[in-house]
């Protein structure tokens, strides 16, 4: 028995910018945290030669080119898994929540995979698996942050250059400032799960196509990912949290797809009880909402009294690890 799992993912400036279709152009640069909540993935090797796969659905198959499942299909093909075989995952989040599950299923499949042929990757390494699976076998119209910061774990700063390498480099924070970061970030889960696929697919097309608009918000997004790692790293958390409240602006006028008026009146609603900032994690249109508070109470009775559960965390340091084998 093999069991990998893989940290979930928030973003805390530049998302949108790990896209190829903007970083083939422009370089990309982000800053992401790993929290304490996982995608698992369990391997098992069977006596029969058949295929038993369980996820959110069951899947039993002769071969590997019969799996619907697009992630594990690509996965076995790479690696060359036999047939004899069972696969599992669970997560302690539903899909479609803006964390990055799908990168974080990738990196936890590949490392069970490669474990089981005997091959050791450098973190690096199954970070960019995980990338190729999704952005090139698969041609999903996402990006890097997902894989990297799900593979690496922690609070890390992604440079991505022109021809798509990824620089990672821990951000540099004092133990007071990441305290302080963890007891003041709060997560509301909206109970509306969604497909970015159609938003970021928009923003592919039109950032291929040069649009202006879509580039010079970008841009922007880009920079507050720049002043957003200097404010973390000088301990300025109220600065933090005013860009995130920039990012969110600039970031809903990328589509209508993104927010809509229900997302709008939690936002506002948090910003009237004691949320500095607040966003909407992901690409949009659901998921959950990030807000930084330092009256944590008065925010969490307002948005329980809405409606919105909370999700506690602390950030992953570890990163995509074995922990059965």
């Amino acid at each position: 028995m093999i069991v990998a799992r893989s940290p979930l993912r928030i973003s805390l400036g530049g998302g949108g910018t790990d896209l190829p279709s903007y970083y083939s152009q422009h370089e990309g640069f982000l800053v992401a945290g790993a929290i304490d909540k996982h995608v698992y993935v369990m391997l098992h090797r069977r006596s029969v030669p058949q295929i038993l796969l369980k996820y959110s659905r069951m899947e039993e198959v002769d071969q590997v080119s019969d799996i619907q499942h697009p992630v594990i299909r690509e996965c076995l093909k790479m690696t060359g898994v036999d047939t004899y075989l069972e696969l599992a995952s669970m997560a302690d989040v539903p899909a479609g929540t803006g964390l990055g599950s799908s990168g974080s299923f990738t990196t936890a499949l590949l490392k069970a995979l490669y474990t089981a042929n005997r091959v050791h990757l450098q973190t690096s390494d199954l970070a960019e698996k995980a990338c190729h699976v999704e952005i090139e076998r698969l041609r999903e119209p996402i990006g890097k942050q997902d894989q990297y910061i799900s593979a690496f774990g922690g609070l890390t700063c992604l440079q991505i250059s022109r021809d798509g390498t990824v620089t990672t480099t821990p951000l540099s924070i004092s133990q007071e400032t990441l305290a302080n970061l963890e007891d003041n970030l709060m997560l509301f889960y909206t109970g509306l799960s969604r497909s970015a696929s159609d938003i970021l697919e928009d923003q592919r097309n039109r950032t291929m196509r040069n649009d202006l608009q879509m580039i010079e918000n970008l841009h922007f997004i880009k920079k507050v990912g720049f002043q957003s790692r200097d404010a973390l790293e000088q301990g300025d958390l109220r600065r933090f949290a005013e860009l995130m409240n920039s990012h969110w602006k600039r970031k809903r006028e990328r589509s209508r797809m993104i927010s809509n008026s229900q997302v709008d009146q939690w936002c506002e609603l948090g910003l009237r009880n004691g949320a500095i900032g607040g966003k909407l994690i992901g690409a949009g249109g659901g998921g959950y909402l990030m807000f930084y508070s330092e009256d944590r109470v008065r925010l969490r009775h307002a948005m329980l009294k809405a409606g919105l559960s909370e999700m506690r965390f602390r950030f992953d340091f570890e990163g995509t690890k074995l922990i059965l084998s």
